[in-house]
């Protein structure tokens, strides 16, 4: 099997096309591997080859570097000062020179040479143009088709690239299949020795961050901004969101009317997985009380120095303050970045600390109607008697 120049020329376009890489790097690819082919034919192995290919007529022009000298020893690498002075006057002796051939075929070895560092070559050339077009792409999200589904591993096409799913950054409890279409975070483009990956996420906090930004204009503006997320991605997620205008209500912003913004983003990441959205206070004692919402907290005891706190709360919020299987507290931890302590308080008051604290009550979006209070037994008792005295003086009606 001889390389034929002609169809190679030919060849070269039509990868470019397939391919969608410029034909000049694709022609750049082809004039590597041809001069590896050289040297295989014609040379040496460590010999300097540039090859230049006329993508027109097929011609291939080799251009083999060489010492001038007086008397050749080895001709792949030398050539006698006098064959050089015909090429280019005035050359001395330890000169170099570029020697020209021209290459009509390559043998059967050679040519496959060629093949395989050509398809090697392009291979690596597609990727690093993958790499150039998605690097600018990273920390935003864009829609993908499940490809396939290995294991732990799901695989997504996302255009022109396949990206790449690991369980780490999978929703909880949220089932892949072929032909899917989703919205995937572009997390990072991992470079192995595979060459580059693109790895795309939505289980991670900033997947959340990216489809709140597409539901609250207001973000845009910078009336609003997100400042932490804490996810348990499929199950629980808890946001703290602030307002930089006056008069602007945070969390009423990101709900929407009627819950619209929030629940879009719910129908994106599960409908199982629950959103609180809290408000952002620069004070930990504040922040922390919203972190746990929806709890009454009676008392938030800080240990600034080694970010801890002991959080105070009624007997009957224990357990709204804990959630199932601590969720509650441990999301609040991560949002306020404090490890929080939940106790119960005492019947008989809760001790006074040394460290300062305040009681407040947890800003949420809920409207709070309080209940009557009930009256002693005795005291209805009472009441009860009274309203019959009363009843009895009446006159009786005619």
């Amino acid at each position: 099997m001889e390389l034929d120049m002609k169809q190679l020329a030919i060849a070269i376009r039509t990868i470019a096309e397939e391919k969608n890489l410029p034909e000049e790097t694709v022609q750049e690819v082809v004039e590597q591997a041809l001069a590896a082919a050289y040297r295989r034919d014609y040379g040496d192995r460590e010999q300097e080859v540039k090859i230049s290919m006329n993508l027109n007529n097929g011609d291939v022009d080799a251009y083999i570097t060489k010492i001038v000298v007086d008397k050749v020893e080895n001709p792949a690498y030398e050539i006698s000062l006098s064959d050089a002075s015909v090429m280019q006057k005035n050359i001395k002796v330890g000169d170099s020179i570029e020697v020209h051939e021209n290459i009509k075929t390559f043998g059967r070895v050679a040519a496959q040479t060629a093949k395989q560092v050509i398809l090697q070559r392009l291979r690596e050339s597609e990727r690093e143009i993958i790499v150039s077009e998605y690097e600018d792409k990273i920390g935003t999200v864009i829609n993908g088709l499940v490809a396939r589904v290995e294991g732990n591993i799901v695989r997504v096409d996302v255009g022109k690239a396949q990206a790449i799913m690991p369980k780490s950054e999978q929703i909880q409890g949220e089932r892949y299949y072929p032909g899917q279409r989703l919205k995937v975070y572009l997390k990072d483009v991992e470079r192995g020795f595979r060459g580059p990956q693109l790895v795309v996420s939505r289980g991670n906090a900033e997947f959340i961050e990216y489809l709140f930004r597409g539901e609250v204009p207001e973000m845009e503006s910078g009336a609003v901004e997100i400042k932490d997320i804490a996810r348990e991605s499929g199950v629980r997620s808890k946001i703290a969101v602030h307002s930089t205008v006056p008069g602007v209500d945070p969390v009423g912003t990101f709900v929407g009317g009627h819950g619209t913004r929030v629940n879009a983003v719910m129908g994106e990441i599960s409908d199982q997985e629950k959103i609180d959205i809290v408000v952002w206070d620069e004070d930990p004692t504040n922040y922390i009380t919203n972190a746990l919402s929806p709890t009454k907290v009676t008392k938030v005891v800080l240990d600034n120095n080694n970010k801890k706190c002991r959080v105070i709360v009624p007997e009957d919020q224990l357990s709204i303050a804990i959630g199932k299987g601590g969720q509650n507290v441990r999301l609040a931890s991560k949002l306020t970045g404090y490890e929080l302590d939940i106790e119960q308080e005492q019947s008989n008051g809760v001790e006074t600390e040394k460290v300062e604290s305040k009681i407040v009550e947890p800003k949420t979006e809920s409207i709070k109607v309080s209940a009557p209070k009930l009256k002693k037994k005795s005291e209805l008792e009472n009441s009860l008697l009274s309203a019959i005295e009363e009843h009895g003086d009446e006159p009786e009606a005619k």
